[in-house]
């Protein structure tokens, strides 16, 4: 890890933040008591915080199916009270989760428009996530990360125990770790708005809540030692990274060119099979020419920007949709498949790859 305290040469040393307990999520909709024993553990992460200095990543598990196979769905830039035909993309999810028996949702951001949440009784909850995602298929867990429109809310609100008591299945951090399968995926939640320097030079008229990330050197160099550390430590079949804003993308925003020069080059010394953001209100699909990794754009959950796309390597772009929709991952130890729908269900664009099982001798 010696690399990274040359990149971030300007950071000082590392903040006092949190031990964080393991939580091991098996079930779809934890029971009356799992849910106290969650709440629990949060009340202690918070004491804990005031009195130690070593961080990590926390850690949760999700089960797969007796098959050995993994389903879940990708979903971003959604939360706007089922307009800009967020209701219409729910519903076709609500129906190929069905059909596929999906074991969890992921959500890469933007998770409430236009200013996240004011706090923990914000209705925009109920009336963006609760009152939609209805579909008994979708009643899974949902594993969700803070976008840019987020943080211009309270943001720490949706990091709140008092959102899962409300919805239980609603699960967000700053970052953290999914082990799913398990041992077939593991994924590595990352908070990428911090990143992205003109939030904080240039805000315009938003206020950013910025309570938790100050000093924002220390809070970026810890972020990428814990995620290196985990990708490092990690001996899942299927790598993925998962965080808000693109890496590469032809859409609206392009890339994040802080992304580029920190996160990127963990992706490919750890040889991740996938980086999936949002960010960009489209469907797209960027095979990289300098690394194995497939960069996934799952940001059409409502509002979308049609004919908002810029010139990109032909060799390297599979796929563009400027519309909504959504994307399926279907998993096991050898292999992955991933498809990408439309707000009427059709499936646009599919993707699929293996690996050899590894033995020890």
């Amino acid at each position: 890890m010696a690399w990274i305290a040359g990149l971030f040469i300007s950071f000082s040393t590392l903040p006092c933040l949190p031990t964080l307990t393991s939580f091991h999520i098996n079930m779809v909709v934890p029971t009356k008591k799992a849910m106290n024993q969650r709440l629990a553990s949060w009340t202690l992460v918070v004491g804990l915080f005031v009195v130690s200095c070593v961080a990590e990543l926390e850690r949760f598990e999700h089960a797969g199916k007796p098959d050995g196979s993994l389903s879940f769905l990708v979903v971003g830039d959604w939360g706007r009270r089922g307009h800009y035909n967020q209701s219409q993309v729910a519903f076709q999810m609500g129906k190929i989760g069905e059909q596929l028996d999906i074991d969890f949702i992921i959500s890469t951001g933007d998770n409430f428009y236009d200013n996240g949440l004011t706090g923990v009784d914000d209705p925009l909850f109920h009336q963006s996530f609760t009152d939609i995602y209805t579909a008994p298929s979708l009643q899974k867990q949902w594993y969700n990360v803070l976008g840019n429109h987020d943080y211009r809310g309270n943001a720490e609100a949706q990091l709140s125990p008092i959102l899962t008591k409300m919805d239980n299945r609603w699960l967000c951090l700053r970052y953290f770790v999914l082990n799913a399968g398990p041992e077939i995926a593991e994924f590595f939640f990352v908070d990428t708005t911090p990143f992205v320097t003109k939030y904080f030079t240039d805000p315009e008229d938003h206020v950013y809540d910025w309570k938790a990330i100050l000093p924002r050197e220390k809070y970026l160099n810890n972020l990428l030692m814990e995620v290196e550390s985990a990708l490092g430590e990690s001996r899942a079949k299927w790598k993925i990274v998962v965080g808000h804003h693109a890496i590469k993308s032809a859409g609206h925003h392009g890339n994040a060119k802080e992304l580029n020069i920190h996160l990127l080059p963990l992706l490919q010394t750890y040889d991740v099979d996938l980086y999936i953001n949002g960010h960009d209100h489209c469907l797209q699909h960027i095979s990289s020419s300098d690394s194995g990794t497939q960069f996934m754009t799952s940001g059409g959950g409502s509002k979308a920007w049609r004919g908002d796309v810029s010139w990109w390597n032909p060799q390297e772009l599979k796929f563009y949709h400027d519309g909504q929709g959504f994307m399926s991952v279907e998993m096991t130890p050898t292999e992955v498949s991933i498809k990408f729908y439309d707000v009427f269900g059709n499936v646009l664009h599919n993707w699929s790859s293996s690996k050899q099982l590894s033995f020890a001798i």
